[in-house]
């Protein structure tokens, strides 16, 4: 996914290399190219705004380190900031110590809510779980077959009150499902609707005021770029989102999206889907990502090792 992002960037420290040292100049100039890259590879301008000033902020602050080039130490700083900005450190799911824990699935329609749905049941099963995935989704055609059948390929419970129930008694109701099957965990796959409403908005914070949740995941295809940003944004106003779960990372889209996701709504993305298959879901690493970003783990661990030298030098 963030290929072209990777390329654009690898170019700017290429001429970065060429310098002898960092001046304010040649600082400012590679700073705007770095704001291109990210403008183009569709991260929000409010964002790449803030990125910049972090970066140079930090940038001027950074003792020069005599036994690296400067571009080095660029793409160390870029790094650094990049991780930050993703969020730091992978949020994991709240489990609740009086089961059963409660997630709720939200977002808009063909973003891959029910696949994601089946495969976080599958990863909480292969954790000793017991998920209980709930068919809350009356309004989409068959809705509730695409979750039965999921939950037999990932092997775990299923419930539903049928295409004719109220979701919010269907959601209700699911609890004392749960602790009659055994379940210590709950996904209430919630219907989503081809762009944000008000009669939606208006079902969820119901479900939500109902069961309180512990989780509530926005499922967001990485691929729509900054309509997915937007939209988050607009459930964030109306519903206290704990975190993002991102599919299609494994597509060709220009990746902004993951980027501008975490600072646009304060939520952390905790999961990323990377293929059609119920195994393609991995937790969000945001060291990780910056590392596939730059494509440059050698230089970062170059310079962290640089960095130590010097701290043990200034000790002595």
């Amino acid at each position: 996914m963030f290929e072209s992002l990777s390329k654009k960037l690898e170019s700017v420290f290429k001429d970065i290399r060429g310098l002898g040292k960092l001046t304010e100049k040649n600082m400012k100039d590679s700073l705007q190219a770095i704001r291109v890259a990210l403008l183009e590879a569709d991260v929000n301008y409010k964002v790449v705004k803030q990125f910049i000033q972090d970066v140079q902020d930090a940038a001027v602050g950074q003792k020069v380190l005599d036994s690296i080039h400067p571009s080095q130490q660029i793409v160390k700083i870029v790094h650094d900031e990049l991780v930050k900005l993703m969020g730091g450190k992978n949020e994991p799911l709240r489990i609740s110590q009086n089961p059963p824990t409660i997630i709720m699935m939200v977002g808009l329609q063909g973003q891959g809510k029910t696949t994601s749905s089946g495969k976080l049941a599958r990863l909480l099963k292969q954790n000793g779980h017991r998920p209980l995935l709930v068919g809350a989704d009356v309004y989409r055609p068959a809705a509730i077959r695409q979750l039965e059948v999921v939950a037999e390929q990932a092997g775990v419970e299923c419930f539903s009150l049928g295409e004719h129930a109220n979701p919010v008694d269907t959601c209700v109701m699911a609890r004392g499902e749960a602790q009659m099957r055994n379940c210590d965990v709950i996904i209430l796959d919630t219907a989503g609707r081809l762009h944000v409403d008000e009669q939606m908005m208006g079902e969820v914070r119901q479900i939500h005021k109902s069961v309180s949740p512990h989780e509530i995941l926005f499922v967001a295809n990485a691929m729509i770029g900054q309509d997915a940003v937007n939209a988050a944004k607009e459930f964030n106003d109306a519903l206290p989102l704990t975190g993002v779960i991102l599919t299609q990372l494994d597509g060709d889209a220009r990746g902004g999206a993951a980027i501008s996701l975490i600072t646009v709504t304060g939520c952390p993305i905790k999961f990323v889907g990377t293929g059609e298959r119920l195994d393609a879901l991995e937790p969000f690493h945001p060291r990780r990502m910056a590392d596939q970003i730059l494509g440059m783990g050698d230089v970062v661990s170059l310079v962290e090792r640089a960095q130590q030298v010097v701290d043990r030098d200034q000790a002595q």
